[in-house]
């Protein structure tokens, strides 16, 4: 997302994480922040990817900025997740940053495999959490310059 963008509407942010506290904390961590965001959560992988795939309940869901991704999770895991979108045509564009709190350098290089656009270690101090989630949130929504909303359809659609 561009400035521009940035400053016309907010930010739709997908949080994936199954550990409530996790969400109080990234919640208010946004809220601190500032940034216009929001912030769209679900529980578990199945639920993400119905969410991305705007299936039942998810139908009217936004297409997301920035999917902030737990590994650890019931059900459908962060790994299998990363996997289901770095394979999905419609998808794969989505910036994948994934926040957890795993340290482990195979994990960390399994997901960079994957196609995950970062890695990032959750810190455990709340003042450090809430500075991480507002760096992020500097960089994806005004630092990056994503490919403009729709691009990939029309790419896709033209054969390029």
């Amino acid at each position: 997302m561009n400035t521009s963008l940035a400053n016309s509407r907010p930010a739709e942010i997908l949080l994936v994480e199954d550990n409530e506290n996790d969400v109080i904390l990234t919640c208010e961590a946004f809220r601190l922040s500032k940034l216009s965001v929001n912030l769209h959560h679900v529980n578990d992988g199945e639920e993400c990817m119905a969410f991305l795939r705007k299936q039942g309940r998810h139908a009217d869901a936004p297409t997301p900025d920035i999917i902030l991704l737990d590994l650890k999770m019931p059900r459908m895991d962060g790994c299998e997740v990363l996997a289901a979108i770095s394979s999905d045509e419609t998808l794969r564009h989505l910036a994948v940053v994934i926040l957890t709190t795993s340290a482990e350098e195979r994990e960390i290089f399994r997901m960079y495999n994957l196609r995950c656009n970062s890695y990032i270690i959750k810190p455990v101090d709340f003042d450090q959490f809430s500075d991480t989630i507002r760096q992020i949130g500097m960089f994806w929504l005004l630092i990056n310059q994503a490919p403009p909303a729709g691009a990939f359809v029309a790419r896709k659609s033209r054969g390029v």
